[in-house]
């Protein structure tokens, strides 16, 4: 029997070795351990009842049938006045795609502005999938290394380094996975300038958006109508399971995107659109306001917690919830350092490797998406192995 044969992109894409992570978690959990989930990015809060409300009157209503593929006129206009109730900014209802979640919004992004052989600039570190995206497409994904200098994004002076004639679009993050850094207004208007003097494109991925601590939130639409803007109901909504998101797009590319999307996805999940209409109602986001500010305080006790057991955090983390930790102190191999932690002390992390090359090997990723009560427990099991 001949072996059978994978495409070549099969063949290069990287794990994601979080999800082995958790599934090793979860075979420890089925033995009867205790796990301390802090590896996946994903809220503990089950899904706001009024919007789970929303989904099961959309069922009972037998609204089942495919929507258009860009998505449901009201729910493209209601995320318009999202932005103008939210950040006081008109955006045209035609230019906001609905898409089959954030990853569908970026894959829609890249097919349209990427060719074979192109490149896309990323942060390094930053979030694995969107390497790996590009990779199917047949084009590059840069690894541009930053540091807390630029609060781990990329700007407009790492950029220029790196930017050649096969270079088409640079992609940020803010608040970014994994160091839950904003990108300063400032540094993405120079960004925007450099990129668009080039003719190139800036993606900007805003899923974390709401999740933002001590400061005001900004959308890079304030800052130009050329980026492409991805957001998401997965992280602020609690909708990850819906796997619905959006991308606000510049008026030229509507079309194309229409074409592809026909193609690609046809349409995205219909009751989860319908159940997004009372996500972004006012008296839905009371609630969503409210779990943030948990975020907050789990963010406050977990942060300072890892530092006096001599973690380093050079960025304090001003949004998502996520800790990027400096693990030196104890290992230059944290992707080994993290399933010892796991196998010895039934807590779940995520090494830096998921996340990049650029000083992976002495970081680590720990998520607060866990109760205060979990997160004292995970510290002192954490305490417990590194003094060992």
């Amino acid at each position: 029997m001949t072996t059978p044969k994978l495409s070549r992109r099969a063949e290069q894409l990287s794990p994601f070795h979080v999800m082995d992570i958790l599934a090793q978690a979860k075979a420890l959990s089925q033995q009867g351990k205790s796990i301390y989930h802090l590896e996946v990015g994903e809220p503990d809060f089950a899904t706001a009842e009024p919007i789970i409300n929303a989904g099961i009157d959309a069922l009972k209503q037998y609204r089942t049938h495919y929507t258009p593929a860009l998505g449901l006129p009201e729910l493209r206009e209601e995320i318009a006045g999202y932005y103008e109730r939210k950040f006081s900014i008109e955006v045209d209802p035609r230019r906001v795609i609905i898409t089959s979640g954030a990853s569908g919004a970026l894959q829609l992004a890249m097919l349209c502005l990427l060719d074979a052989g192109e490149n896309v600039l990323l942060a390094d570190p930053g979030y694995p999938c969107n390497q790996n995206i590009a990779k199917i497409l047949a084009a590059e994904a840069v690894a541009v290394p930053v540091s807390a200098d630029s609060h781990y994004q990329l700007d407009a002076e790492s950029v220029a380094l790196h930017w050649n004639s096969r270079t088409r679009a640079a992609m940020v993050a803010s608040p970014s996975n994994p160091t839950g850094t904003i990108l300063p207004r400032q540094q993405l208007e120079s960004l925007c300038r450099f990129v668009e003097k080039k003719q190139g494109r800036i993606i900007v991925d805003e899923i974390y958006q709401g999740l933002v601590y001590e400061q005001e939130e900004y959308t890079a639409l304030d800052v130009s109508d050329e980026c492409f803007v991805i957001n998401s109901f997965s992280k602020y909504f609690g909708m990850t399971g819906w796997r619905l998101g959006w991308m606000v797009v510049p008026d030229f590319y509507v079309d194309a995107i229409d074409r592809i999307a026909q193609n690609i996805f046809l349409a995205p999940p219909t009751i989860s659109q319908i159940a997004a209409l009372t996500a972004l109602k006012v008296e839905t986001q009371v609630i969503l306001d409210a779990r943030r500010d948990e975020f907050r305080q789990r963010r406050d006790f977990l942060l300072p917690a890892l530092e006096q057991m001599g973690f380093e955090v050079a960025v304090k983390p001003q949004g998502a919830f996520y800790i990027y930790a400096n693990c030196h102190r104890f290992t230059d191999d944290s992707f080994s350092w993290v399933n010892r932690l796991l196998d010895e002390q039934g807590v779940a992390a995520t090494p830096g490797i998921d996340f990049g090359s650029h000083l992976a090997n002495i970081h680590c990723r720990f998520a607060y998406t866990q109760s205060l009560e979990i997160l004292q427990q995970a510290v002192d099991k954490i305490d417990t192995f590194v003094r060992t």
